[in-house]
């Protein structure tokens, strides 16, 4: 109860009703269920290059730009899910009076850390309004202070009416939450009562991890210093040789290199030189940085300066 009453005080209004499960896949499958519940429609639109998560409903709203090539084993899945593409405002039109929900990470992940353009999470917000869709940001990857803000939400200043939370929430340990008002969280206990039932879920042990890391982060104003160590990632790396752009939101960030080829020989440069990274399951051109909050401007230092080894050796 304690870690559920500090993540609802510092979510934003109306989103004060905390759902504890195992993790971001059944977050996933929570928020889903119950877009669908209060709503009464069935119709649900995620976006392509999305991920957000392995179990039936989650990869049922993924869409590769490749193909089925991850679902295709497994069809079929959900029917009645349609995808929109990113930032890109004309597809916003096609949320419609039956559908149920928007399934969205603010900023995306796999797809190579794509942050939305200017006004776009507005406009999308805006036409959900319009519509009766339920707004459902993913922030299993984005929250707790990895973007900048404590959710990416209040970095680029819009409230979905739902949210998903996982990964660092839980402190290292299995934990994750769907989180909604209490309006829209009540629909789940009639017609069926028990509508989302979940055996580990806000375990005692896990929520003590995860409240013991949250009061770290908030006692150490971790978030407040991580634009800043970001910037100084991209400035050490932003004009280093075979480097084309580096996208980034605090301290999520891809360095793209433009090829497929040149990203492996860096995983392979990576592994003698003992740096751990990887690419994105969307993008393989480009390769991660992703450290720990807590990384001190000397970590940064020293492996930016061993990334540029490895660049240098391309």
């Amino acid at each position: 109860m304690q870690y559920a009453t500090q993540i609802a005080n510092l979510l934003p209004n109306p989103l004060d009703s905390v759902y504890f499960v195992n993790s971001g896949s059944e977050a996933v499958e929570g928020a889903l269920k119950l877009a669908k519940r209060y709503t009464g429609r069935h119709k649900m639109m995620s976006m392509h290059c999305a991920y957000h998560g392995s179990n039936h409903g989650s990869l049922s709203m993924m869409a590769s730009p490749e193909g089925d090539t991850w679902k295709a084993p497994f069809q079929p899945l959900l029917p009645n899910v349609e995808y929109l593409w990113f930032n890109n405002f004309e597809d916003i039109d096609r949320i419609d009076e039956e559908t149920a929900c928007v399934l969205v990470e603010p900023v995306q992940g796999e797809a190579g850390v794509i942050p939305p353009k200017e006004d776009y999470l507005q406009a999308l917000r805006k036409r959900c309004d319009e519509t009766g869709t339920m707004l459902i940001f993913d922030e299993i990857q984005t929250g707790m202070g990895r973007t900048g803000a404590m959710f990416a939400m209040q970095k680029y200043g819009v409230t979905p009416d739902i949210v998903c939370l996982a990964k660092a929430f839980g402190g290292g340990m299995p934990l994750g939450a769907f989180v909604s008002s209490k309006e829209i969280m009540d629909s789940l206990q009639s017609n069926p009562v028990l509508g989302h039932i979940t055996t580990f879920g806000g375990h005692p042990v896990c929520c003590a991890a995860g409240l013991a890391a949250l009061n770290y982060i908030l006692d150490k104003q971790l978030v407040e210093d991580v634009e800043r160590k970001g910037e100084r990632y991209e400035k050490a790396l932003k004009n280093a040789p075979h480097v084309q752009e580096i996208r980034r939101s605090g301290l999520l960030m891809a360095v793209e290199l433009g090829s497929s080829e040149k990203m492996f020989k860096m995983m392979a440069l990576f592994k003698e030189h003992g740096i751990m990274s990887d690419w994105f399951l969307f993008c393989d051109t480009a390769f991660r940085i992703s450290p720990p909050l807590i990384i001190s401007d000397d970590e940064i230092d020293d492996s930016c300066r061993i990334i540029l080894e490895c660049l240098n050796r391309l």
